[in-house]
């Protein structure tokens, strides 16, 4: 069984081999993916608990998302917005886990940002607009921040939508 750490390796290598298109493979866990092919692109998965990772649709209680939060981070649940489809990944241990299962899911990269989201806070402070995936200075956001507020008033009415009191 791989220690936490392992998995999380595993995941930032599987996000390195994805981007240079190059296969490798990881120890998986029952339940876990090794990845598929698509036109020839690679949607590699390796190392993403899929029994853990959800991708919301549809509404749902904030009670639901926080039992996910306390499987992994406690009060706190990664999450990956894709504000074109209006549709949330969570449950990943990485943001970078749940962009590869929007991507594989039909998302487009330029759409999805990373946020955090912090189940104990109240509700007009829970939101918390950081994550590695959001650095594109070809998109101009040159942070891990959202910076165009926008886009970031997008995020937080498709998650008042989706993620119900």
């Amino acid at each position: 069984m791989q220690s936490p750490k392992a998995r999380m390796c595993c995941s930032l290598l599987t996000v390195a081999v994805v981007r240079l298109g190059v296969l490798k493979a990881c120890k998986l866990e029952p339940g876990w993916t090794r990845g598929t092919e698509d036109a020839g692109r690679s949607l590699l998965l390796q190392g993403v608990n899929r029994q853990m990772l959800h991708i919301i649709r549809e509404s749902i209680p904030r009670s639901e998302v926080a039992k996910l939060a306390e499987n992994l981070f406690g009060d706190m649940v990664k999450a990956v917005v894709d504000v074109a489809r209006r549709v949330i990944a969570v449950g990943g241990e990485l943001h970078s886990d749940e962009e590869a299962a929007l991507l594989e899911d039909g998302s487009k990269q330029e759409h999805l940002w990373g946020i955090n989201l912090y189940l104990g806070e109240p509700r007009d402070d829970w939101i918390e607009f950081d994550s590695m995936i959001n650095v594109r200075p070809s998109q101009g956001n040159r942070s891990r921040d959202v910076e165009d507020p926008k886009i970031r008033d997008a995020i937080g009415r498709i998650v008042e939508e989706l993620i119900e009191e």
